[in-house]
């Protein structure tokens, strides 16, 4: 099956092993990523905070761009990606969004000889494997269940609001289903959808730890063996500055762990192809199983 691929900033610089579980397990379920060609940053939420109508538009340049390669919908790992390619597109279909704002954008598309019909759908990672590709797929390909490690499925707030097509806003449950598919034990974990802080670690620093800590205590709390994420900022904040959080507010040491990570392991991948070595705070237990032989190999996927 074919996808658009975008990555993103984030991904493809500070987060480079979310993008390499993220390719290798897609090649193993069968999924073709086309990376979009030329693509450029989409913004962040810092550019939509700033001129809304611009950061739709350069945005809205990576859509034109992969509707000329095809009606394929475009897939990110990027929970800050999905959520501004997905507001641009919705610009194009009037959800929430002018006459006059959609043809500004336009305009702006028609100027570098673009232009954009919103014919492909941008979505995240996450709700593809679970939602398109499936839940027996996905266990058709376990070779290595992730039996006894515990894990706590953090989505943060961004793939689940406000443009969530993926599941519950509140509660989701698509990670969890995910995880036990895998054959880990799901811990309860009710701040699963609450925000990291964002980027609130890099302007007010104070209340981006203190957020990122309650977050890292309560997966403690509950006995996690490792904070399971799917978002690279994410990621960021909650591994990166475990040091800092520890020395605010005591307590750390919570390993954490891309949800692709996960996959790759649980389908027989090695610790290095999953880049689980360069994790900042590792999970014993999955670096230990990730280094095992596997036992079987998974049937070919054409």
């Amino acid at each position: 099956m074919k996808f658009h691929y975008y990555p993103g900033c984030s991904v493809r610089g500070a987060n480079s092993p979310f993008e390499e579980s993220f390719l290798a397990v897609c090649k193993a379920l069968g999924m073709d990523m086309q990376e979009i060609e030329d693509w450029n940053c989409c913004g962040a939420t810092a550019y939509m905070a700033i001129d809304e109508k611009k950061a739709l538009a350069l945005a809205a340049r990576n859509l034109a761009i992969a509707e000329k390669m095809g009606d394929e919908d475009i897939v990110t790992p990027c929970g800050g990606c999905y959520l501004v390619l997905k507001k641009s597109h919705d610009c194009f279909h009037g959800n929430g969004h002018s006459a006059k704002r959609r043809e500004i954008i336009k305009k702006a598309l028609s100027a570098a000889d673009l232009s954009y019909k919103g014919s492909n759908r941008p979505r995240h990672i996450l709700d593809v494997v679970v939602n398109t590709m499936g839940l027996q797929a996905v266990k058709d390909r376990v070779v290595r269940p992730l039996e006894g490690i515990k894990v706590a499925p953090y989505y943060g707030c961004q793939i689940v609001r406000p443009h969530n097509e993926l599941d519950g806003v509140f509660y989701p449950m698509a990670l969890d289903h995910l995880l036990e598919a895998l054959g880990a034990e799901v811990v309860d974990f009710p701040m699963k959808a609450r925000c990291c802080g964002g980027s609130l670690t890099g302007t007010v620093g104070k209340i981006g730890l203190e957020l990122s800590q309650i977050l890292l205590t309560e997966a403690k709390r509950r006995g996690a063996d490792v904070i399971a994420t799917a978002c690279p900022l994410c990621h960021f904040n909650l591994s990166s500055y475990q040091d800092q959080v520890s020395k605010e507010f005591g307590g750390g040491g919570m390993p954490t762990a891309y949800f692709t990570q996960l996959m790759g392991v649980a389908f027989g991948m090695s610790v290095t192809e999953m880049g689980l070595q360069k994790n900042l705070v590792t999970c014993d237990k999955l670096m230990k199983l990730g280094a095992s032989t596997a036992k079987a190999q998974p049937a070919e996927v054409n």
